[in-house]
């Protein structure tokens, strides 16, 4: 159902919050702009600094010229195709508050999925007190952005620590405030490089600090989790505006048909996790026959994919088999 706002009720001269709100709105569905009475109501509430019970509560609050200079600044640039979370600077994921730029793309609700299926992997339920959840783990987040995933696991699973990797510096400075804000930063390590070069003897950062990577003197993870690149350029102009135009091309796009990272993550994957590790992949549009090939390899085990609430394949997961000697 469409969201609805109750404050834009009633006709209403003036520069009150009610008028303000209702041209906001006007303004953004001329524009034909997605959810336009929700992104009014977020970009007035940012404006104002207010929660949306004050608004409600106050529709005839007159709305200063300064005030609304800058709000319908930012229904110009929202209505121009800008997310509006780039606008407010700001996007829950996981129950967290999370800083985001466009330097980084927009946490999504699909990727929650990841954790989830990382949690349930490791035995460890949402929600649950098992002692597992202070095991002392070890976890890479492969393409960290804002690092929601490296930053939720580490709330969930106090006692890990997390390798985040990318291959943006300015991306990797947004998860680091993030990883501040929720008190998590002493355990995440933030490592700038492709996929996981890093952790081999090879990679030029891994000869700069003399082992593997910073703060990891163990090569094995007990989990690699990742919402990879997966859209194709072949798909791009079917893309909305807002991501087409405004996220970062390197977060979004893997070669002509988004299926680029999966084999050299795999691979990496397996040569760095632990025998019986696990390793979460978040899935493209129409990925998960070709994930599913990459993880039917002789190395993994336990290959399942796991739906989105709309019935979507959204997650591939998959444990490492013990070798053999």
């Amino acid at each position: 159902m469409p969201h609805q706002s109750p404050i834009t009720g009633h006709q209403s001269p003036g520069n009150d919050i009610r008028t303000a709100l209702r041209d906001g709105i006007a303004q953004l569905e001329r524009e034909h702009t997605p959810s336009a009475p929700l992104a009014a109501e977020l970009l007035l509430m940012h404006t104002l600094g207010r929660d949306r019970a004050w608004l409600y509560a106050h529709p005839e609050q007159e709305l200063g010229a300064e005030a609304r200079g800058r709000y319908f600044s930012l229904i110009a640039q929202r209505a121009s195709g800008v997310p509006t979370q780039y606008l407010t600077g700001h996007q829950e994921f996981w129950g967290l508050d999370f800083e985001v730029t466009p330097d980084v793309l927009i946490p999504r609700p699909e990727t929650e999925h990841v954790i989830e299926v990382a949690l349930e992997r490791l035995g460890v339920p949402a929600g649950a007190g098992a002692p597992r959840r202070n095991a002392a783990l070890r976890i890479a987040d492969v393409g960290t952005g804002a690092g929601c995933i490296a930053v939720a696991l580490a709330h969930e699973l106090p006692g890990a620590r997390v390798a985040a990797t990318d291959i943006s510096a300015a991306a990797l400075e947004v998860a680091r405030r993030n990883a501040a804000r929720h008190i998590v930063s002493a355990r995440i390590d933030f490592i700038k490089c492709n996929l996981l070069d890093a952790f081999f003897p090879q990679s030029p950062l891994a000869s700069a600090q003399g082992k593997p990577a910073p703060n990891h003197p163990s090569l094995s993870f007990d989990l690699i989790a990742s919402n990879p690149p997966y859209i194709g350029r072949e798909e791009a102009a079917m893309l909305p505006r807002e991501v087409r135009d405004h996220e970062p091309e390197a977060a979004l796009f893997a070669g002509e048909t988004g299926t680029d990272i999966y084999a050299p993550l795999i691979a990496q994957a397996a040569m760095l996790l632990k025998p019986g590790g696990i390793l979460v992949l978040e899935l493209g549009y129409n990925s998960a026959g070709h994930v599913s090939g990459l993880l039917g390899a002789a190395e993994w085990s336990d290959v399942t994919i796991t739906n989105d609430l709309a019935g979507i394949a959204r997650v591939a997961s998959a444990l490492l088999k013990v070798r053999v000697p």
